[in-house]
């Protein structure tokens, strides 16, 4: 009887574990193969297949064990040679400024002023008399050509105002830290001539109207005062706004990129992104930043305390963007020591010093990580200064992935700082490529080789590096910022061996800092960053193997596929 009564129980048991075993295969959704597949994790390692189902990975390594996983469902893709990395994730930029780049004027390849006002004029000639001509990206430094009239480094008016007498135009400069508007503008904004005597009735604290020698206004608008003009700018209808997402969605995934870093937001942005993903419409993965320029909005964000979406990471809001000083290219970033091309001119903070250190403080005490905009070695030195007195006032939060946005001009003394303090330097390596042509004429050769851009002595000190375009400030393209990371070279190729060259990341530390680095500085690198099981089944494709082809080819690679949770948003084969 208990002989019979074992050998029941033991067929049962062998029965069970059978039937529990077949039910519990997860085949695959799909498998990619076929191409040389870079994970990103902790030992750089590659791999021939990846599997995924329900949007998540859950196998990697030899082709054979994860072909284990095949079912007669699942799709097998063929890399046909091509790479597979992690999702690219812009570090830092401005969504909807991407989105509004597709619908204004983009003046990022203008070469002249010339060739700005022939824009302008053929967007008045199409235009109604009295509505606004709008446009970003403009560069002064970057033309060709310098303009005949120049007053502190700006162009004037006088050419824009002639083509639009009866629109108001006003274009950001590509910093977006500075404008500028032609006369209509200017009479809407009450922005008149004025004589010597009374230059600083229409001062903003954090800004500067330049002006000529007699007390013209020039039609440029720097930092803070740049909102006198603004305010009167029509707001964007909700459809405008709606479009101008879904164009930088697509942007996005032409790119390769699956997640975006949102360098500030406001209340009506905000309430935009919630819509769009109760529509299913929010396409890339988005880390949102709250604007420190609206007071009442980071209150009530203190009350409520951070959105961290853990399912889909689709949205989640846990940081606070604080710009605190302005652009290097319209010299208002906050330097130690004078601009070397402005004698006594210093730039400015954009942001009194008293609320960086509180907003820290309160940002410690509610659960928000803060991110604040610095690019000249003042206002670097400043941040780190509040950043550590806010830390040693809560001592036991010891995981607060502070950032500072762009960190380009740093003092050697405090380049040290970021590694023993934590803080992310969130930094875009195609402003150097970009821009270091021209920065030396600001900063001199001495402060350029001595601290700026200086990606390899922070990663030195421990810091994790983000990477990232800026965009609309740059393309979006992060290849072009890969290039400047590995290359230290402008897009032309030169200088021959790059600048400053010992600076340089290697591939695997460029990878990373569009990957997991990124990934480490939204607090998302449990599920995004890598390709390893249980992550989110987040991949770009590239036509070239960008760890190895010859530095010149990298900037002719092109994406072939974006995949986000394992769907495939963009396609060119």
């Amino acid at each position: 009887m208990n002989l019979r009564r074992t050998l029941l129980l033991s067929l049962l048991i062998i029965g069970f574990y059978s039937c529990t075993t077949t039910e519990e295969i997860q085949y695959a959704d799909a498998i990619y193969s076929n191409g040389k597949i870079y994970t990103a994790d902790s030992s750089n390692s590659m791999v021939e297949a990846v599997a995924i189902k329900n949007g998540r990975i859950i196998s990697t390594g030899a082709l054979e064990e994860v072909n284990k996983l095949k079912g007669d469902s699942t799709q097998s893709i063929d890399l046909n040679g091509a790479t597979m990395t992690p999702g690219f994730i812009e570090g830092h930029g401005h969504m909807m400024g991407l989105g509004f780049n597709e619908l204004d004027l983009d003046l990022l390849p203008v070469k002249s002023y010339d060739e700005l006002v022939k824009i302008v004029a053929e967007a008045v000639a199409n235009a109604e008399p009295g509505e606004w001509i709008l446009g970003r990206g403009w560069h002064q430094s970057k033309w060709n050509t310098e303009n005949e009239m120049m007053v502190k480094g700006f162009q004037t008016h006088n050419k824009l105002s002639e083509v639009s007498p009866n629109n108001p135009v006003y274009l950001r400069h590509a910093s977006g830290h500075a404008g500028i508007a032609n006369t209509k503008a200017m009479e809407i904004a009450g922005v008149l001539q004025m004589s010597k005597e009374s230059l600083n009735e229409t001062e903003v604290d954090g800004g500067e109207i330049i002006r000529d020698e007699l007390g013209n206004p020039t039609g440029i608008f720097n930092e803070r005062a740049m909102t006198l003009i603004t305010k009167h700018i029509p707001k964007n209808s909700p459809e405008r706004m709606g479009k101008a997402l879904q164009l930088a969605t697509e942007a996005c995934w032409r790119n390769g990129i699956t997640s975006f870093h949102d360098a500030g937001i406001d209340t009506t942005t905000i309430d935009l992104y919630h819509q769009a993903k109760e529509q299913g419409k929010l396409g890339v993965r988005m880390y949102a930043m709250l604007t420190g320029f609206d007071q009442s909005l980071l209150n009530r964000w203190y009350e409520k305390g951070p959105e961290i979406d853990t399912v889909d990471y689709l949205l989640t809001i846990r940081s606070i963007k604080l710009n605190c000083d302005g652009a290097l290219g319209s010299r208002g970033a906050w330097l130690l020591e004078e601009y070397t091309d402005r004698s006594g001119h210093f730039g400015m903070p954009t942001l009194p010093m008293d609320f960086v250190l509180e907003t820290s403080r309160k940002g410690l005490a509610n659960g928000f990580q803060v991110c604040s905009h610095a690019i000249g070695d003042r206002a670097n030195q400043e941040i780190l200064d509040r950043y550590e007195s806010a830390f040693t006032e809560y001592p036991n939060i010891t995981d607060h992935r502070f950032r500072i946005e762009h960190a380009q001009h740093l003092h050697p003394d405090d380049i040290p700082r970021f590694g023993e303090l934590g803080v992310i330097p969130a930094m875009q390596a195609i402003h150097m490529s970009s821009d270091r042509p021209w920065a030396i004429d600001r900063l001199g050769e001495k402060r350029i080789v001595d601290g700026a851009y200086v990606w390899q002595s922070l990663i030195e000190t421990g810091a994790t590096i983000v990477n990232g375009t800026d965009v609309p400030v740059e393309p979006i393209d992060p290849l072009a910022s890969f290039y400047a990371s590995v290359s230290r070279k402008t897009l032309e190729g030169t200088p021959e061996n790059g600048y400053e060259p010992r600076q340089k990341m290697t591939r695997e530390q460029a990878l990373k800092s569009y990957t997991i680095n990124a990934a480490y500085g939204a607090f998302q690198e449990e599920a995004l960053g890598s390709i390893e099981v249980g992550k989110l089944a987040d991949f770009t494709v590239f036509d070239e193997d960008i760890m190895t082809i010859p530095e010149a080819e990298i900037l002719n690679t092109k994406v072939i596929k974006t995949v986000i949770g394992g769907e495939v948003v963009y396609e060119n084969n």
